[in-house]
């Protein structure tokens, strides 16, 4: 979700890549959420985060704290953003009792995004 909205609001301002200690696919529910707002996430794909370390990436933005703890230290001078976003993964089902679940996760980070672009 960060990537689509990232990408959606940055509006080519950034080179942006979604990378995870844990990659996988994206969630239905996430792509479900992100269509409520017009953002089309279904062909996004996370790649492992170790794939970037040697990219010359200059900010690097994580949004759980598990993968604040595990991320990899990429060289170089590089901006460390963190945004504590509760993870809204019950498991690989579609139900739509968690969709407000995954709508709390993609409006905080729109939130964070939204003052992360003011700054940058």
């Amino acid at each position: 979700m960060a990537e689509g909205l990232l990408r959606h609001d940055a509006n080519d301002r950034l080179d942006i890549f979604s990378a995870g200690t844990h990659p996988s696919h994206v969630h239905p529910m996430s792509i479900k959420v992100m269509n409520e707002w017009g953002i089309d996430i279904s062909h996004h794909t996370s790649d492992h985060v170790d794939d970037y370390l040697n990219r010359g990436i200059d900010i690097v933005i994580t949004v759980c704290d598990h993968a604040k703890e595990i991320c990899p230290t990429f060289p170089g001078p590089i901006e460390q953003v963190h945004w504590s976003i509760p993870d809204p993964f019950m498991g690989w089902f579609e139900d739509d009792r968690h969709l407000d679940r995954y709508r709390g996760a993609r409006n905080l980070i729109r939130n964070h995004m939204e003052e992360f672009l003011r700054d940058h």
